[in-house]
């Protein structure tokens, strides 16, 4: 049992001063000056503290990812480290670039990992490629068989190094995950990464026009990219669609004319925008290549989980967005699109995933996952298994 004291309290929503009650796995009570019997071995003075959800983290390469410059660009996987030192207690793994040396096997494998180490796991199925690489031989089965499986993804488009998928190879992958999600009672959401090309949003666009699929099927991702993409993505979100918004990025990137994340944020709300249609994601150990205008590989960095809550952090701090709604695109609004309803909200009977943060700079804490301490005041406890 875990009980935080007098903490003020964002479920994403501001509640004001409140103390919580973990029992187990889940979280029992959220109440103000709720009395409990004193000594209590995992007791926590929240004076100073914010209790906010667990990260929600839709977009992670757990298993590693890149190559896009031959083998010695392979990165690295994700370490349970890196989870908690960003408040993420939630992690969504994908394929990218590659999927023949990455495999979807090898994904699931590191997914149960984590999940033995102390954080919630789930993976998307398929890769930037067309046909689609599975697990089972198609997407729906997939999700109807593999408790892990919540979508597909990330499938590209608009970008050179994509399959150059057609319209009706899109349409028949997005209806197969929706088919597979209404049998598995699973979102199925399609992860669609974006590139710089000139096409932009433009298959998805046509995908809504032309067919049956709701717009709420897709997720596209890397919506921060170039200007014009970040401008196609606005008009999105204002159809009802979900944009993302990749943290993680390298100088080069925004000398080019990336958004941060955090001022595209204040600025899709200026530009009234529903704040419940955002998401940020990490891009986490997925490489982040730099290309010249002919195509060759100029540069390379490295996806951090961290990141997603350093931009959470700067849209409160820099930008003035308010913190409930900073909030919201890194953890009610992803469990939401991934048919998450336990996760990224603190609520009773929800999942004990809560993380405190310091008031005055909204620096972790404590993060606690599954009604377990993985760091309290400021240390981990937990590491993962090869971690010094």
């Amino acid at each position: 049992m875990i009980v935080i004291h007098d903490v003020e309290t964002y479920t994403p929503d501001p509640v004001g001063p409140s103390t919580l009650l973990l029992a187990g796995t889940r979280i029992e009570r959220i109440s103000p000056g709720l009395a409990l019997p004193a000594g209590l071995a995992g007791e926590i003075d929240g004076a100073g503290l914010v209790a906010v959800p667990g990260l929600v983290d839709a977009h992670v390469h757990l298993a590693g990812g890149g190559g896009e410059g031959g083998f010695a660009s392979r990165t690295p996987e994700l370490t349970l480290g890196d989870a908690i030192a960003g408040g993420v207690t939630t992690v969504v793994g994908c394929l990218g670039t590659d999927g023949v040396a990455r495999s979807l096997p090898a994904l699931v494998a590191k997914a149960r990992a984590l999940a033995e180490e102390g954080i919630s796991t789930f993976v998307l199925t398929g890769s930037y490629g067309v046909p689609l690489v599975t697990l089972t031989g198609s997407v729906e089965r997939d999700l109807m068989l593999v408790g892990e499986v919540v979508g597909v993804g990330e499938l590209a488009i608009s970008d050179h190094r994509s399959s150059q998928p057609t319209f009706e190879e899109l349409a028949r992958i997005v209806a197969d995950a929706r088919r597979g999600g209404v049998l598995a009672g699973k979102s199925g959401i399609v992860n669609v990464h974006l590139g710089d090309g000139p096409s932009g949003l433009g298959l998805l666009r046509r995908l809504v026009d032309e067919t049956e699929i709701p717009i709420t099927q897709l997720l596209p991702t890397h919506v921060n990219r170039n200007p014009a993409l970040f401008e196609e993505a606005v008009a999105w979100a204002r159809r009802g669609g979900w944009v993302d918004m990749t943290t993680s990025n390298v100088p080069a990137f925004f000398a080019r004319g990336a958004v941060k994340p955090s001022a595209g944020l204040a600025r899709m709300l200026a530009a009234g925008v529903d704040p419940s249609r955002i998401t940020f994601t990490s891009d986490g150990q997925g490489s982040l290549p730099d290309y010249d205008a002919s195509g060759r590989l100029v540069g390379l960095g490295v996806g951090r989980v961290t990141s997603l809550l350093d931009e959470v952090r700067d849209a409160v701090l820099v930008e003035g967005v308010p913190l409930s709604v900073a909030l919201g695109v890194a953890t009610w609004n992803p469990a939401r699109a991934l048919g998450l309803p336990r996760k990224g909200v603190l609520a009773e009977g929800n999942d004990a995933d809560v993380v405190l943060l310091r008031r005055d700079d909204l620096a972790v804490h404590t993060v606690i996952a599954g009604g377990r301490f993985l760091m309290r005041e400021g240390r981990p406890v937990a590491k993962g298994t090869f971690e010094p």
